[in-house]
């Protein structure tokens, strides 16, 4: 820790803080950025704030679980089959469709709802597929325990890809020769190697490298210059407000379920959310709680992808969850704060 406040005086030296507050001995946080007009946040203050986000968040693991019989040729399977379009009956529609991966996409496809192979629309929004073996379960309503039953889903359901059945698509599969290959290289062991549970698996393997990282994991990490002044204080707000009573973990989010309007109502449409699920009277109008890595890049927002922007969104969750208006500045500090969460890296298409 000495080490670390040692770092930051250097830095807010080299950043040009006031020389005559230093010589009246004034404290740093008197110190004002001329371009944000907000007050500075201190060494003190950005050590304390920076222990506490380590304690509350975390960075995310290095590996997601899950992965530990995962092989090259699995990964390499998997992707194939994640931007494959054969996997729909009338061919058009592949997970990428509603997951976009494309030019570092944010593995969602920015629609309120997504058009399956034949344009009939599902109900839900579509959530990115970004860091999401992390998650506590899949779907809004946690109906997939894991990557490998979520990725078995999709393709049977008739709105979506609309695969009439499991050997459908394992016949379909087995008459592509490069998949005949592949699948062979991924399970060696098994005698027929192309089946439906084999295709998940892979799925699985290849999402499981989907593992994003950003500017506030540099932060965590220990970096003081990861974040700037303004970005500091939006995370001071979101700690403070309380938004971390659900938005915690190394995801923001992602490992609980909650009511979607706790304190004031969700505008939207009722949607019964995971009680369809477990038939459980306290699990009504519950969603698995939205990470926040990459938020800034995966509008629309909520469960029926009903707020098309990332202010807004701030908005209704704070007044719906914790019943607290916040004033534009706020708002806007969050905001500034929530786009450090948006990933760095790049995923190409095979």
């Amino acid at each position: 820790m000495e080490k670390l406040v040692f770092i930051m005086v250097v830095i807010l030296f080299l950043l040009g803080c006031d020389s005559e507050s230093s010589t009246n001995n004034s404290t740093q946080n008197n110190t004002i950025d001329t371009k944000t007009k907000l007050q500075v946040l201190s060494v003190n203050e950005i050590a304390a704030l920076m222990y506490q986000a380590q304690t509350i968040f975390g960075a995310i693991p290095e590996k997601m679980p899950g992965g530990e019989k995962d092989t090259p040729n699995m990964r390499k399977l998997g992707k194939h089959l994640f931007f494959e379009k054969r996997l729909s009956k009338n061919n058009k529609q592949s997970c990428n469709s509603c997951h976009n991966l494309n030019k570092n996409g944010p593995g969602v496809d920015n629609r309120s709802v997504s058009p399956g192979a034949f344009g009939d629309k599902g109900g839900r929004n579509s959530p990115t597929v970004l860091n999401a073996g992390f998650h506590i379960a899949q779907f809004w309503d946690g109906r997939a325990k894991d990557l490998v039953e979520q990725a078995k889903g999709p393709v049977l359901n008739p709105i979506e890809m609309a695969m009439p059945n499991e050997k459908y698509v394992e016949k379909k599969l087995r008459s592509i020769k490069k998949y005949r290959i592949l699948f062979r290289r991924a399970f060696p062991r098994d005698k027929q190697p192309v089946s439906y549970g084999n295709m998940a698996s892979a799925i699985a393997a290849f999402e499981r490298t989907l593992i994003t990282r950003d500017r506030f994991d540099d932060f965590l990490k220990g970096d003081p210059l990861a974040l700037n002044n303004k970005e500091l204080k939006g995370l001071k707000l979101v700690i403070e407000k309380g938004c971390i009573s659900c938005h915690n973990g190394p995801l923001l989010g992602a490992n609980s379920f909650q009511i979607a309007g706790l304190v004031n109502r969700y505008p939207g449409k009722i949607d019964m959310g995971r009680f369809e699920i477990t038939k459980n009277e306290l699990d009504k109008e519950k969603f698995k709680v939205p990470s926040w890595r990459n938020i800034a890049i995966t509008a629309p927002y909520f469960h029926d992808g009903g707020t098309n922007t990332l202010k807004k969104a701030v908005q209704q969750m704070a007044w719906m969850q914790l019943g607290k208006k916040l004033d534009s500045e706020e708002v806007d500090l969050i905001v500034v704060f929530l786009s450090t969460l948006t990933d760095k890296k790049k995923v190409t298409k095979p």
